[in-house]
């Protein structure tokens, strides 16, 4: 991510998860206006996976999505690609994290992860 603001906006999203938890209305007024510095960046699937984000928060008031795991990419078995844990926080402080180095390959396939998780929930 290049745009200072949207580092400073990541940077202030993920203190005040640390310190506040999943503030509902704050937190989705955030991560709307992350994904406004997304599309600005062209970034298709961080603004995909940013505006189902907000959308799961809306339904249900929490973030439900477990943090994926590093499971090595085996093609001839199907395994389930998410934890069996969910924190609702440490999972939302990753997923935000991940946007702020969107040049990394293993963020880009975390978000992937995180979509088809949100598409699936």
């Amino acid at each position: 991510m290049e745009n200072k603001k949207a580092i400073k906006l990541i940077d202030n999203i993920l203190k005040n998860l640390e310190t506040t938890g999943i503030n509902t209305d704050a937190l989705i007024e955030d991560i709307k206006k992350l994904r406004t510095y997304v599309i600005e960046e062209e970034i298709p699937l961080a603004v995909k996976v940013l505006r189902y984000t907000y959308e799961h928060i809306e339904e249900n008031n929490s973030f439900l999505i477990p943090i994926p795991e590093d499971n090595p990419i085996d093609e001839d078995s199907e395994l389930d690609n998410t934890t069996t844990d969910t924190d609702p926080v440490e999972s939302l402080k990753y997923l935000i994290s991940l946007i702020k180095n969107l040049d990394n390959e293993l963020n880009i396939l975390d978000l992937k992860d995180y979509k088809e998780a949100l598409l699936a929930y």
